[in-house]
């Protein structure tokens, strides 16, 4: 794996013996929480398969594993959400009240995974598409059209402008 100037962030594990508690009823929320299938990977993924747009989806092959995929466009969408991929990060961080010494460190390391991420499939000729489930909810349709705009602009054959 190609070697980035950021500076790894190690994130603590979340135990007792870190000094990290949380409650019965907070951890069985954060279980819920899914990294697949979200209400709005699953809304984008149904709309761009009625409109008749086949796509792979968490392909492990690639770095980051995206959402969604059209390898003959070389097309990789990622739907991220905004506490765990840190969305106005600035601002939010400190909002972090419990258990900070984990928190920053672990969304920061997400962060720079991302941007790793980003930089390696670019490096290897593939697009990358980030969407925010906040944007997926405010425009989606708009969401749609980006995706649908790239594909078009690279099928063969077509007017390029």
């Amino acid at each position: 794996m190609k070697q980035y100037s950021d500076n790894h962030i190690v994130v603590p594990r979340f135990n007792e013996k870190n000094g990290f508690y949380t409650t019965k009823q907070r951890s069985g929320l954060m279980r819920k929480i899914k990294s697949k299938n979200t209400k709005q990977e699953l809304k984008l993924r149904r709309a761009l398969w009625a409109l008749g747009y086949r796509y792979r989806k968490n392909l492990t092959s690639l770095p980051g594993k995206p959402d969604i995929v059209y390898p003959k466009y070389k097309l990789a969408i990622f739907v991220d959400g905004e506490f765990w991929h840190g969305f106005n990060w600035q601002e939010k961080k400190e909002k972090i009240q419990t258990n900070r010494a984990f928190w920053v460190p672990k969304i920061e390391r997400n962060m720079q995974r991302d941007k790793q991420n980003n930089q390696l499939l670019i490096d290897n000729g593939w697009h990358v598409m980030r969407f925010w489930e906040k944007g997926l909810k405010e425009d989606f349709d708009g969401c749609v059209q980006r995706i649908i705009g790239y594909i078009h602009e690279k099928k063969p054959g077509q007017n390029r402008m």
